[in-house]
């Protein structure tokens, strides 16, 4: 996926989860953050940033926070990003299936899940999780508790139950990571919902991504430990 109307900017505070202030051409800017983890390893003062302009005059905010830079490479933290990137994945065959029918924020029962997938007689559902935390090549998820990942979790324990494929697909937004975890330290329930899911059939997929300051794309898949 490709981000049009980007520009350079420097990372100087954030007040609160959905907004920054930032350096940008010589000037500080109010700018949206589009994500609602804390990315405190990230977001530190004086990190370089990209940011995209919208030119909609209705917008509180010109300018969303996309990527930003941590040692020597990029990360994108927009939480929208890994949605598009799975998209992408799988119209270009990333399940192995030739011909796939692909449909988006599908509602199942009382669920509504990211992906409803059928390919030759198998139905399958998809919850998608962005991953922005990496430390020390290990890439862990969530940075902060989430009792909606549980309740995700749950509903595609319930699909499998019902007969269907179920997965869990944890994008994470960076390179330079060589294996996955449920991050126990802060979320133990959420490890705990993990690994049930996984004895109970829930498929658990993680990958990597070639980021640039405008591009992300899905490369590798990496190793989960549970």
């Amino acid at each position: 996926m490709h981000y049009e109307n980007m520009e350079p900017a420097v990372f100087l505070e954030r007040p609160n989860r959905f907004v920054a202030y930032v350096e940008q051409a010589g000037k500080r800017e109010i700018c949206h953050v589009k994500n609602t983890g804390r990315c405190r390893e990230l977001l530190i003062p004086g990190a370089e940033l990209y940011v995209q302009r919208s030119d909609n005059p209705a917008r509180k905010t010109a300018l969303d926070l996309i990527s930003v830079k941590k040692g020597e490479q990029w990360v994108n933290i927009d939480s929208q990003a890994p949605n598009k990137a799975v998209a992408e994945w799988l119209e270009n065959g990333g399940l192995g299936e030739k011909e796939i029918q692909i449909r988006p924020e599908y509602r199942y029962e009382n669920s509504r899940f990211d992906f409803y997938l059928e390919s030759a007689g198998r139905k399958a559902f998809m919850e998608v999780k962005g991953v922005t935390l990496e430390e020390e090549g290990v890439a862990r998820f969530p940075d902060a508790p989430t009792k909606r990942g549980i309740k995700h979790l749950q509903e595609l324990i319930h699909c499998v139950k019902n007969g269907y494929d179920a997965y869990i697909f944890f994008v994470i937004q960076l390179k330079g990571v060589y294996m996955f975890e449920p991050n126990d330290r802060t979320h133990p329930a959420f490890g705990e919902t993990l690994r049930k899911a996984a004895a109970e059939g829930v498929q658990i997929l993680a990958y990597d991504c070639v980021v640039t300051p405008d591009e992300m794309k899905i490369d590798r898949r990496i190793e989960v430990r549970l």
